[in-house]
């Protein structure tokens, strides 16, 4: 789509100051889906120079904040870890042609903060923390749980930039267990539900988006039993949380998301139900 209100597009990297109607241009696949009239001008960060993907001295996971899915997608296939596996899980859960695939960035679609965007579901399940730099230079680091703060809305200050997002060694030797569930055989994830087995404490998380109209990462010490889980859920998700759309309806999303919670801790529990 044209944006007819776009009168000038820069290079991120010129230190012109920010002014009312900018806006950071990645991929733009949302940018140019749909009007936005309040916009005047973008700075592009195509030119950038970032290093889509870096293992950092610690084995943690550096991920710029535009990478594209595609080359996510093709690094998370050749990444050896434990957690490898959902990284193409959540990569499939777009469900977005190959050309969505190749321009769409994890920045964008974290920044986008809709429930259903899986590269929040992949993120704050490893346990991700934000790079945010403000327009002075200023740096702040924020989880992943705790950036997206509803549907659309993330803690974001103006002119702020989100860098990237690393995924720390310890949650990328997890062993996982990924559930979704959406009303179509080829539609938006209505829930998504992910389990992360600490290999070290034998501690459990599991992280709850599309569902609801932020992440939920709830942490135990060791895997509850199946009435404290649903108790913890019921306890952290109030029902203001649960999202209402065409993509499914709030108790819906409760009753799969409780159901898909407890397969995930019975898969990474071992007890043997699937």
């Amino acid at each position: 789509m044209d944006l007819n209100t776009v009168l000038e597009v820069c290079d991120g990297r010129d230190r012109v100051p920010w002014r009312p109607g900018d806006a950071w241009l990645g991929g733009g696949t949302y940018l140019f889906s749909e009007p936005q009239p309040h916009l005047r001008r973008l700075r592009d960060l195509s030119r950038m120079g970032w290093d889509p993907l870096r293992r950092l001295p610690d084995g943690s996971l550096e991920i710029a904040a535009t990478c594209t899915i595609a080359q996510l997608s093709r690094f998370g296939k050749t990444l050896d870890a434990q957690a490898a596996p959902l990284i193409e899980q959540c990569c499939r859960a777009f469900l977005a042609s190959f050309k969505i695939w190749n321009m769409a960035t994890v920045g964008g679609n974290l920044c986008n903060a809709l429930p259903a965007g899986p590269m929040i579901s992949l993120t704050a399940a490893l346990d991700g923390r934000c790079l945010l730099v403000a327009q002075d230079g200023s740096e702040r680091a924020v989880p992943v749980a705790d950036f997206v703060t509803g549907a659309g809305a993330k803690d974001l200050a103006e002119g702020e930039l989100l860098r990237s997002v690393t995924l720390p060694a310890r949650a990328l030797a997890s062993r996982t267990a990924f559930r979704q569930a959406s009303l179509y055989s080829l539609g938006r994830s209505g829930v998504l539900v992910i389990g992360t087995a600490d290999p070290l404490d034998g501690s459990l998380a599991v992280t709850i988006t599309a569902a609801t109209v932020r992440p939920f990462r709830l942490t135990f010490p060791v895997p509850p039993a199946a009435p404290a889980l649903r108790e913890a859920i019921g306890t952290a998700v109030g029902e203001r949380h649960w999202y209402d759309d065409i993509h499914g309806l709030p108790s819906w999303r409760r009753h799969m998301t409780l159901r898909l919670a407890e397969e995930i801790r019975c898969e990474l529990a071992g007890d043997g139900a699937r």
